[in-house]
């Protein structure tokens, strides 16, 4: 698994929103401008983690964005799931969008390494919560210079 730059503004306009007043709507404009994501991609980011229950929005005059809990009680995991689907290396592995794989009952690789895999990033990620870029946030820290990080395929 590789952060995406998905992943990356989603966790900047997350902390962002975990500090805003719990019942303040925020405008998409407002975030993208504290957050500098481009608005037309910030909203369908923010349109995947709504459907997925992470973020609630509210149309019209008044209207945005706001956590849909508590910034603790959304796990990074829940998060790189709404955005970018499986965490799991392979589908034969994956929990949510499994996949049989005709060599599943005899692949060692599959039992041991790529299980495990799966279950350390998993581990990690349920570990972490939206409270976890608020801190971040808070002191003013920039998700932005991550995206120059970005592993690319075939790196």
């Amino acid at each position: 698994m590789r952060l995406s730059s998905t992943d990356v503004y989603a966790f900047q306009a997350l902390g962002f929103l975990g500090m805003q007043d719990a019942e303040r709507w925020v405008p998409s404009e407002e975030i993208s401008e504290a957050t500098g994501i481009q608005r037309p991609y910030l909203v369908r980011i923010l349109a995947s983690m709504s459907a997925r229950g992470i973020v609630k929005s509210k149309k019209g005059i008044g209207g945005g964005y706001r956590l849909a809990r508590k910034p603790p009680l959304i796990s990074l995991c829940e998060v790189v799931r709404a955005v970018d689907g499986p965490v799991a290396p392979l589908s034969c592995i994956s929990l949510n969008w499994h996949e049989p794989c005709v060599e599943q009952g005899r692949c060692h690789a599959r039992a041991t390494v790529y299980t495990r895999m799966r279950d350390a990033m998993l581990s990690v990620l349920q570990e972490f919560s939206v409270d976890d870029l608020v801190q971040d946030a808070r002191q003013g820290v920039s998700y932005g210079h991550c995206l120059g990080h970005l592993l690319k395929p075939n790196a």
